[in-house]
């Protein structure tokens, strides 16, 4: 459930497949996830997407990873160990690819994988080669942000790469 190419305006990064999305072998595919919903308000697809589209997500410049490809019914159920494994490996990935930015959901999975305290909401200092490195909310249906929120923070990223 990975979709990586050169020259993608951003990489989504999420913190790890729910069983939903590995049972049904896309990305964010539990009802209450609000990732297509929401990057497509910010202005990152031109349609909603369903989630079995995900591939499509290339066709308007975007990519999708995830830090951890181990599925789990909560986030929460990942070891510091493994979440800094899978930061260093997302950073090979990314330097490999370059988009012009990184987009990882959830402050706590950035700041466990790159080793950051107190990483602000929005574009980080760090650079992974030429790419930005932004933190936003995880639309999944467990944060508490509303849908307006959640797309006012992606569409903060989509302007800055406009």
């Amino acid at each position: 459930m990975e979709l990586l190419a050169p020259h993608l305006r951003v990489v989504f990064c999420g913190i790890n497949p729910g069983l939903s999305s590995a049972h049904q072998g896309y990305p964010f595919a539990n009802g209450s996830n609000r990732f297509w919903k929401v990057v497509h308000q910010a202005g990152f697809t031109r349609s909603q997407l369903a989630p079995e589209q995900w591939r499509r997500l290339q066709d308007d410049g975007c990519g999708i990873t995830a830090l951890v490809a181990r599925p789990t019914v909560a986030a929460s159920e990942l070891s510091r160990d493994e979440l800094r494994g899978g930061g260093e490996a997302l950073k090979e990935k990314i330097l490999r690819y370059q988009p012009r930015a990184l987009a990882i959901l959830g402050k706590q999975a950035f700041s466990s994988a790159f080793g950051v305290k107190n990483a602000p909401w929005g574009r980080q200092e760090m650079m992974l080669g030429k790419t930005e490195v932004w933190v936003l909310p995880n639309p999944s249906g467990l944060n508490r942000a509303t849908l307006e929120q959640l797309t006012a923070s992606y569409r903060e990223l989509f302007l800055a790469l406009e």
